[in-house]
């Protein structure tokens, strides 16, 4: 093995099947998931290479301790944990798995919409309780909706094709591309979503100008009352602006994955009366954080990591 290998530390939990990728691949790493904020900051300086997912920030007073890290791998998709200016200044480069959950983001997203439309959750609850309420139940069809998707990167694609195979109507939005639509969504601007779409779908990174994009603003700004899908980013949706939508009217149902704040036992005062709502509402369905996040993911965003890895030659 080159003396020059990438030396990497692993400081976050991974599914096991990395290990041995990385074997193969001949990188040297050491493995610490349980490593704390502090134990990283003074233990970071012999690394190459730092590979996180969800609990390590990598900001300026990191990086300021880590003179020899030539690259981050974050296995997943969002980058919004990692300070990309800083990291840009210092000359590293950064890798996600953008690709690795892309089919099991879509496959939830399309499950939570079925779920809510056709009432599946609260019909189930119903009969549990020996309710027969077949016409309080009636729902929508997918195929009958228009689907308006705000961002059209990987997880934006393959949600499009699943829902293509419904019959709807899809536009798709994204300020970052051109000329991107194809034989599964028709290219939109974001005012065309607002006007025509009977569902919105978030599929955008986290940023300082999506931040609390949907608030009151927003959603007054929609042209006719909407479903509102969430498996992006919660800090991306104001929950109280939800409730005020539900509670008009305007939104017609919600299916959230992420919430603003998912600490549930740390909520502000006004992010738990929001979320009692939410909690309580039939037109509402809840899941956490998992859109991402099955077996089969779990395993492919190491891959795509590794394959990144490989072909950068650092």
């Amino acid at each position: 093995m080159s003396q020059n290998q990438p030396s990497i530390l692993i400081a976050d939990e991974m599914h096991p099947s990395l290990f041995a990728m990385l074997d193969e691949a001949g990188f040297l790493y050491d493995y610490q998931p349980k490593i704390s904020r502090a134990e990283l900051l003074t233990g970071l300086t012999p690394f190459t290479g730092l590979i996180i997912r969800s609990k390590t920030r990598v900001d300026d007073e990191l990086l300021s301790q880590a003179p020899n890290l030539r690259f981050i791998g974050r296995a997943g998709a969002g980058l919004d944990l990692i300070d990309l200016d800083a990291v840009e200044r210092r000359g590293i480069a950064v890798f996600h798995a953008g690709e690795g959950n892309r089919d099991a983001v879509a496959e939830h997203t399309v499950g939570m919409l079925l779920a809510l439309l056709a009432n599946i959750l609260k019909a189930d609850r119903e009969v549990r309780q020996g309710i027969w309420d077949r016409e309080g139940n009636r729902g929508y069809e997918l195929g009958s909706l228009t689907v308006g998707l705000v961002g059209y990167g990987n997880n934006g694609r393959a949600t499009a094709q699943r829902l293509s195979g419904f019959g709807c109507r899809v536009l798709a939005y994204d300020k970052f591309l051109t000329n991107y639509g194809d034989a599964f969504a028709e290219e939109a601007t974001m005012a065309q979503l607002m006007a025509e779409a009977d569902i919105l779908s978030l599929h955008v990174p986290l940023t300082d100008e999506t931040r609390m994009m949907i608030n009151d603003s927003f959603i007054e700004l929609v042209a006719k009352p909407f479903y509102l899908n969430n498996i992006a980013r919660g800090e991306i949706v104001s929950l109280t602006a939800v409730v005020r939508g539900l509670e008009s009217g305007k939104i017609r149902g919600a299916t959230l994955d992420v919430l603003e704040n998912e600490k549930l036992a740390k909520l502000t005062p006004d992010q738990q009366a929001a979320f009692d709502y939410l909690r309580q509402s039939d037109r509402v369905v809840l899941t956490p954080h998992i859109a991402g996040w099955t077996h089969e993911s779990y395993v492919r965003i190491n891959e795509v990591l590794i394959r990144q890895l490989l072909a950068s030659q650092l």
